[in-house]
């Protein structure tokens, strides 16, 4: 019976050992869990607090090589900057640009365009170059002076250019797609705008054209041409041919005075007897004042032999020719000559004794210049 009982006790104090263990498992676990989960916290409240103290993440100095192309586009935000350079790897967080841009007020000022910048800059160095206009990325240009040929023009692109001769000329020929006025009656002559193109690698010869005409055009459409062009009662064709007299004619002061000739003449039924029509003609660049035998040339272009305008213009015309053709200065004069080249002092008369002295004078300063 003892050992019955006895046995009997130990039996009953091990389950209820076994019991109690089994029952500290849970509690273990638990405190495990929470102690993980604090270490998790604590680790996260530092970082956290760590970027509240010190901000986005940023890189230092003022970047490394390679460079990289980083376009900005119309209507761009700073964050919209932020994530193009961040993607660039040009910044190490969209935020420190953000905050960059933010405390600095030219940051508004940043322009459209392409900016060439380095990999790893500061958000500050990235932003110092984004509000510098010169760090702009420029596209090749082609400047075309006031008073070229169409195929002075065209030479000049091809000089100025990776555009063929053979491309631009073809271009040139294709006139239906050129986009001309009407009243260019389709001849390009005088409507390839003189002004400062961009040449992108894209950029092909009927695409350049293209938009010279176009220019051509808005300017037009500025000055209000084919309305006053109808006041003056003139057509718009015959206004850009005045024009383009005035322009190989006239020095820049002179323009509206000359253009009060042309007027005067026409009015007068006397023929313009402009030496810039007979080197059209013959294409040519010479004298101010042509030969006797020039001046007998056989051709529509010869205003010394015919009265009225040329058939075409002889040249393209700038803004301030086409303003003078609309807006010719109220004079009597029918003759005009420089007397000084080097100077374009521009003499005018009413009359041909009054033009004749000032032709003498012309020829006096020929006699000690090497310019005429």
């Amino acid at each position: 019976m003892s050992d019955l009982g006895v046995g009997g006790l130990r039996a009953s104090g091990h389950r209820a050992t076994t019991k109690r263990a089994r029952g500290c498992v849970p509690v273990l676990i638990a405190l495990l869990v929470i102690a993980v989960l604090a270490g998790f916290a604590y680790v996260k409240g530092v970082d956290f607090i760590k970027a509240r103290l010190s901000g986005p993440e940023d890189y230092s100095g003022s970047g490394v090589n390679p460079t990289v192309k980083v376009e900005v586009k119309a209507g761009d935000t700073a964050t919209d900057i932020g994530n193009t350079l961040y993607d660039k790897g040009v910044v190490k967080s969209v935020g420190a640009f953000t905050d960059a841009a933010s405390a600095d007020q030219r940051s508004l000022s940043i322009q459209v365009g392409s900016y060439l910048l380095k990999s790893k800059m500061s958000a500050r160095s990235a932003l110092e170059v984004l509000v510098n206009p010169a760090a702009i990325i420029k596209n090749p240009t082609v400047t075309i002076p006031e008073g070229l040929r169409a195929q002075e023009i065209l030479a000049a692109i091809a000089k100025q250019t990776d555009l063929t001769p053979k491309a631009l000329k073809a271009a040139y020929d294709d006139t239906a797609a050129l986009g001309l006025p009407d009243y260019a009656k389709g001849d390009p002559e005088g409507y390839l705008f003189p002004s400062t193109y961009d040449v992108k690698k894209s950029t092909t010869a009927a695409g350049l054209l293209h938009e010279m005409v176009a220019k051509f055009v808005s300017e037009a459409e500025a000055l209000g041409l084919e309305k006053q062009a109808a006041a003056l009662g003139e057509s718009p064709t015959d206004i850009v041919t005045i024009a383009s007299l005035v322009q190989a004619e006239s020095p820049p002061d002179d323009m509206a005075k000359v253009a009060s000739v042309v007027y005067n003449r026409l009015a007068a039924g006397m023929p313009l007897q402009f030496d810039s029509t007979l080197h059209y003609a013959i294409d040519s660049r010479g004298e101010i004042q042509t030969s006797s035998d020039l001046q007998n040339l056989d051709s529509p272009y010869n205003t010394y032999k015919l009265t009225g305008l040329t058939p075409t213009p002889i040249d393209s015309p700038g803004e301030a020719a086409l303003k003078a053709a609309l807006e010719p200065a109220k004079t009597d004069y029918l003759y005009f000559v420089t007397v000084n080249l080097a100077t374009g002092e521009t003499k005018f008369a009413a009359t041909l004794a009054e033009h004749n002295r000032n032709v003498a004078e012309y020829r006096k300063y020929c006699e000690t210049s090497d310019a005429c």
